[in-house]
């Protein structure tokens, strides 16, 4: 017989990608930390995502930030 599947509420799932979100470790890492696969916590940040829960050093913020710094640059 194979393995009962676990399953985790809304809440779980929610808090477990603003942990995700907040810490520098990677998906699988955390996902090793935690016992679930790295791919249904890569579903989960897909749905549950929330942009303002990630910190400000991420490499995509700061491509943004950058972008938006050129922008205003070339408006002066």
């Amino acid at each position: 017989m194979g393995e009962q599947r676990q399953r985790y509420n809304e809440k779980f799932k929610k808090e477990t990608v603003k942990y995700i979100q907040e810490q520098t470790k990677t998906v699988v890492e955390i996902g090793e930390e935690l016992g679930i696969s790295p791919g249904v916590l890569h579903n989960w940040l897909a749905k549950y995502r929330e942009f303002g829960n990630e910190p400000v050093n991420s490499a995509e913020k700061v491509r943004e930030l950058e972008q938006r710094l050129l922008e205003q640059e070339k408006e002066l």
